[in-house]
């Protein structure tokens, strides 16, 4: 493929121009899945010329990549039959679950078999490491002929009127003060036939697609959470005790006005995967997923499993808990959307690796379709829709359509619409219900009610060590991938109305308020990517862009 590089001349930058038949923006299990299938679909048709390539802002493939996980084996199964006998990554198989819902004073209740809520059964699911997975996929990718290209974040989608034409990749070598360094390298522009969307929750190219081309007309507003996850090793014990094994909790340090809940997995004989999940939603201005996280574990229950223990790693991101009702349109003039992006999630189960690898095996078909016609519009890749449409993925979705937005009136309101719904096969007490954006929810500062941990340097560390554990790195001087448009709203109305509500909900301790400071300070550095800043802002005044290439977390085996 890169002998078909040429120049092309912008103004005074010369960028390298790059034409490719399919361009798929992100290397995630949608993503992959969907390259895969691509490949073997053209050379079914014979057209083995045909050139894909994905490129990922992450330098090493799978570094930005995270998620509890169990996963529901389904997708995988679709995609690679043999998935086991090709040494597929699973860590476990899942040998027993239940849900336990804790309350205050240490205490804790367990629901097991028939009392265990039917969301939260896991069996037949295997616990996986997501960064193991896609590493994986890559590599069957790579080996099939596919081209993928890690380092490379694409900062900008070209346009010839409202098609898609491909991206620009970001300018490295630029300074704080916007000037070039020696080390400047333009970015590439890669134009496409077709390009696939697969940036996971909140990307920067998407979030600029759904405005330009109106792709929520008629959709519900996308509802997120944040997930906070640590990975433990832990005492012999506890760790042979739990592998294998996985329960999920509800209940402390939630109140009855917040969604969210976490989970222990048992993933290897010493280890633990441990995670927090909370809606962005809830209201409250002082909104804290890493200091609730830290809470949980500080439960009775919680800490006696990693008494001895020591966290190995951490990370953070955003997952979509719209449902169907909140899934933008997923194809236009030259493009899709795949996997997280299009919201391709199960948030009753919290369950989206399989949805996404389906997604993107469904877009590969639309895809095979329309270059063999020579036909890449809307009206062609329409077929995405219809292949949706008719899946066991749209059947999924819409068995739960309604589940996150009938928490929206409390968690006791949310359980018995749930419980409806399972009765009338997903309607529950109304046939289609509505939401709103999460940042129309945040409460003045003056209502808050949420109160941060101790912490100490065991079982409750504080952000920046915990970024640390993240391996997240940028390269320091860099224009701030984090912008604030209009920083007089910051100062003039946030202060007041909502206490700069951004130094709390960010997991990475990347916005700071110092006392008698009047701006703020971003830690860019300290980002992990997971959006949350981007989506909870209550004036919509932070806009995460890509950094230069490489820059970010490290998830190994997360």
């Amino acid at each position: 493929m890169t002998e078909r590089i040429t120049s092309l001349n912008v103004g005074d930058v010369e960028r390298e121009e790059l034409p490719v038949d399919v361009l798929l923006v992100g290397a995630g299990p949608a993503s992959l899945a969907c390259a895969i299938h691509l490949q073997r679909l053209l050379a079914e048709k014979g057209m083995d010329d045909k050139t894909i390539l994905v490129i990922d802002k992450a330098e090493e493939i799978g570094h930005h990549t995270l998620s509890g996980a169990v996963m529901n084996p389904r997708g995988i199964a679709e995609l690679f039959p043999d998935w086991k006998e090709k040494g597929f990554p699973v860590a476990s198989e899942v040998k027993d679950d239940w849900a336990e819902w804790l309350r205050g004073g240490g205490k804790h209740s367990t629901m097991r078999g028939m009392l265990c809520p039917p969301q939260l059964k896991n069996h037949g699911n295997v616990i996986v490491s997501l960064n193991n997975i896609v590493s994986w996929m890559a590599e069957q990718a790579e080996a099939a002929g596919i081209e993928i290209y890690g380092g490379f974040p694409a900062t900008e989608t070209v346009f010839d009127g409202d098609r898609v034409k491909g991206v620009i990749t970001r300018d490295s070598g630029i300074a704080k003060d916007g000037t070039r360094k020696g080390t400047f390298e333009p970015g590439m522009r890669v134009e496409a036939e077709v390009t696939v969307f697969a940036e996971g929750t909140r990307g920067s190219l998407a979030k600029s697609l759904f405005k330009k081309l109106d792709l929520y007309a008629g959709k519900n507003p996308q509802t997120y959470g944040t997930g906070i996850k640590e990975l433990w090793e832990v005492r012999e014990d506890v760790g042979k005790e739990l592998f294998g094994k996985v329960f999920h909790t509800g209940g402390y340090p939630l109140g009855s006005d917040a969604y969210g809940g976490s989970w222990v997995y048992g993933s290897a004989p010493n280890q633990l995967s441990l995670g927090f999940v909370i809606g962005l939603d809830q209201g409250d201005a002082k909104l804290d997923p890493h200091a609730l996280f830290v809470k949980w574990k500080q439960h009775a229950r919680i800490a006696k499993l990693l008494e001895g223990g020591k966290v190995v790693r951490y990370g953070a991101k955003t997952v979509p808990e719209g449902g169907y009702f909140s899934m933008p349109k997923l194809y236009g003039d030259g493009f899709v959307l795949v996997g997280d992006t299009a919201g391709f999630l199960n948030a009753a189960t919290l369950k989206g690796i399989h949805l996404a690898i389906k997604s993107g095996m469904m877009a590969a078909e639309a895809i095979a379709e329309a270059l063999a016609a020579g036909d890449t519009s809307s009206a062609k890749l329409a077929r995405y829709d219809e292949l949706f449409e008719a899946s066991w993925a749209k059947d999924e979705l819409y068995s739960v359509r309604n589940y996150r937005q009938a928490f929206e009136g409390g968690l006791v309101s949310g359980i018995i619409d749930f419980g409806l719904q399972r009765i009338t096969g997903g309607r529950g007490l109304k046939g289609k219900r509505g939401g709103h954006a999460d940042h129309d929810a945040m409460r003045p500062i003056s209502q808050s009610k949420m109160e941060k941990p101790r912490f100490n340097d065991t079982n409750a560390l504080d952000k920046l060590t915990d970024v640390y554990l993240s391996g997240a790195i940028h390269e320091e001087d860099q224009p701030s991938h984090l912008l604030i448009p209009d920083p007089t709203i910051c100062v003039e109305r946030c202060t007041q109305e909502y206490g700069n509500p951004c130094q709390h909900f960010c997991p990475a301790a990347v916005y700071e308020w110092p006392d008698g400071a009047d701006h703020v300070v971003i830690n860019a550095s300290n980002c992990v990517h997971c959006k949350t800043c981007d989506i909870a802002d209550p004036y919509e005044n932070i806009e995460w862009v890509v950094p230069e290439g490489g820059g970010g977390p490290k998830y190994v085996d997360m």
